[in-house]
């Protein structure tokens, strides 16, 4: 694979190699971050150095069915040693699918100091490298996030009603099961219940991992992906996008594709996704 500055990306900064981290992971102007599907993999071994912030226990509201507040977002910053100023280093299990579904959710709060590694854990592991069970803990910071910022990055359910009405591009990046509405969910994802199968009428389906190649989890080209997204899709650079999946991880990692690696500036991930539109009464579906 060509390197991160070789492969065409409009935001090549965005990545680092696995290289990169194990120079700098005792910088402490750096922070690595776990963030996985699988919950047993962090403390069976990771990067040394590296924290975990899980998507369902950090950075949701353990009652309402959102996100982190301001007030939240600076307590797990603080607690995890990162302050303003510090690189967020993100990688994980899936081809980093949760690793950008996080660093979706730091945008939110304005974190625009944050990375993904190239290749995730699969990368890391299959290069020999250095892994430890030992959990390090940092000196507690003062930070200072902004309220968060729905209104750029994130769709709603009737922002997307409207953009589906206006037949502006949807972004399915469920399996083609999923799609068609033969399954409502597939067996190796958690489950979240779903009544009705099916999409959102219009949407397109491209599968999230689509944009990663298979054997070291490591990002498609520019080239490549454009290939995808459109000459095969026939999404612009300047279209409105909406993506979504079930529970908005799988379309965290599509929408970093889009505005990241191919520079489009207003793609918004919907992530209430499936399980709020599948089971809102109503709501038009096409099987």
């Amino acid at each position: 694979m060509a390197d991160i500055s070789e492969r065409g990306y409009a935001n090549p900064d965005v990545l680092v190699t696995t290289e990169w981290v194990a120079q700098h992971k005792d910088d402490p102007n750096v922070r690595i971050v776990e963030s996985n599907e699988d919950p047993l993999l962090y403390p069976s071994g990771h990067i040394p150095g590296a924290l975990e912030i899980d998507w369902a226990t950090d950075l949701n509201d353990q009652v309402r069915r959102d996100y982190l507040d301001r007030e939240q977002f600076e307590k797990l910053m603080s607690k995890n040693g990162i302050s303003n100023d510090t690189t967020v280093v993100f990688y994980g299990d899936k081809n980093n699918w949760w690793a950008t579904y996080a660093f979706w959710i730091f945008q939110l709060f304005g974190h625009t100091n944050a990375k993904v590694m190239d290749g995730g854990r699969l990368k890391w592991e299959q290069e020999g490298r250095e892994m430890t069970r030992e959990v390090p803990s940092y000196p507690a910071t003062t930070y200072k996030a902004p309220e968060r910022d729905d209104s750029k990055i994130r769709a709603f359910r009737d922002e997307v009603l409207k953009h589906q009405a206006a037949g502006k591009p949807l972004v399915d990046v469920r399996s083609p099961q999923e799609f068609s509405g033969e399954r409502t969910h597939m067996p190796e994802y958690p489950q979240e219940g779903v009544l009705r199968g099916g999409h959102i009428p219009g949407a397109k389906n491209v599968p999230w991992a689509r944009a990663a190649n298979p054997d070291d989890g490591t990002f498609k080209s520019a080239e490549e992906l454009r290939a995808i997204y459109e000459q095969e899709q026939g999404l612009k650079a300047e279209d409105d996008i909406v993506a979504y999946c079930r529970i908005g991880e799988r379309s965290s990692h599509t929408w970093f594709v889009l505005t990241h690696l191919l520079g489009y500036p207003q793609v918004r991930n919907y992530d209430g996704s499936w399980t709020e539109w599948g089971n809102s009464v109503g709501l038009p579906i096409e099987k």
